[in-house]
């Protein structure tokens, strides 16, 4: 697969829910690099982070149902893919949720090895993340 096939299909994965694709994606050290300040801002190292802390902090408890994630756009050069995509839903609070995101990827061998996600932190920490009002 080229590495823009892989990231189709990683980012494809995301949209079915299918965990064994989503894992099989990363490599054993890749990395996740997620802006803003936020609960889930910084770099995720390994694999296992990034799945299990890194994207399952996301959605743990956060949506009603999973959110849609729908691929718009997609460029590669070389082993470098920029992938465009919406994510939306409705929190557990009834907030909807609806971001455009793009991630610029590295593939290695076969496998994502580093991603830097871009999108709207501001309205990701309003939404997955309201900071407890106060009386």
């Amino acid at each position: 697969m080229t590495p823009k096939e892989i990231v189709i299909r990683y980012v494809e994965a995301v949209a079915a829910g299918d965990l064994a694709t989503i894992v099989d994606s990363f490599a054993d050290d890749a990395t996740w690099t997620y802006p803003g300040d936020t609960p889930i801002s910084g770099t995720w190292k390994g694999r296992d982070a990034i799945v299990n802390d890194f994207l399952g902090g996301v959605t743990a408890g956060a949506f009603a149902a999973p959110p849609e994630i729908v691929l718009t756009g997609v460029v590669a050069d070389g082993d470098q893919v920029v992938a465009e995509w919406t994510a939306r839903g409705d929190t557990v609070r009834g907030d909807r949720y609806d971001n455009r995101c793009i991630g610029v990827y590295t593939v290695r061998d076969g496998k994502i090895a580093a991603v830097r996600e871009y999108c709207d932190t501001g309205h990701a920490a309003r939404v997955l993340f309201p900071q407890p009002t106060r009386p």
